[in-house]
């Protein structure tokens, strides 16, 4: 069984920003695969199905950002999901809009929703999509750019790297991850 977890914030203010890159990819799983997100426990939304012939389960932790690990947490322990089985899909503004990184483990950098994941697991060999969101001009604050509403010309962009994620996440069941990074990185 694969964990795939979009990172974001709950509150419909949140919906359309920036922040929310790995909500909107598995709300893309979810209509695509018709896997509905629609149970509430673990501190999240999840919902479980197939793709590509793999039993998956789809969680948006409802923990807002910074506390994304507890939910995670309680997903790995109940299911006994193991690190390989791990995905979980965040927003970087260290990407341009439009693109994502594919990694199979690495560090949390600077995001404080996978610090949390990292915190929480207590390891950090599990594999991760992030999707490009860019980094605000000079006289913009970051909060207010992750957070904010979207500029009109931006979104075409951050749409590609939402559709871009998905069939990253996709590929990765289908074949490997390596055979995704070499195809998406």
């Amino acid at each position: 069984m694969y964990l795939i977890v979009g990172l974001g914030n709950p509150e419909k203010d949140y919906a359309r920003t920036r922040h929310n890159m790995g909500f909107n990819v598995i709300n893309e799983l979810s209509e695509k695969y018709e896997i509905p997100t629609s149970i509430s426990k673990f501190d999240g939304e999840f919902g479980s199905g197939m793709i590509e012939g793999k039993k998956v389960i789809l969680l948006k932790p409802q923990t807002y950002m910074n506390l994304s690990g507890k939910s995670v947490k309680q997903v790995v322990d109940y299911y006994k999901i193991e690190p390989d089985n791990i995905l979980v899909i965040y927003d970087d503004i260290d990407l341009q809009p439009g693109t994502i990184r594919i990694r199979k483990f690495g560090g949390p950098g600077t995001h404080n929703g996978m610090k949390s994941v990292v915190e929480e697991l207590g390891f950090k060999n599990f594999a991760r999509i992030r999707v490009g969101i860019g980094k605000p001009d000079d006289d913009y604050s970051l909060i207010e750019y992750v957070i904010g509403a979207i500029a009109e010309e931006d979104k075409e962009k951050l749409t590609k790297g939402i559709s871009m994620a998905t069939d990253a996440v996709v590929e990765i069941l289908k074949n490997n991850i390596d055979i995704a990074m070499n195809k998406y990185n």
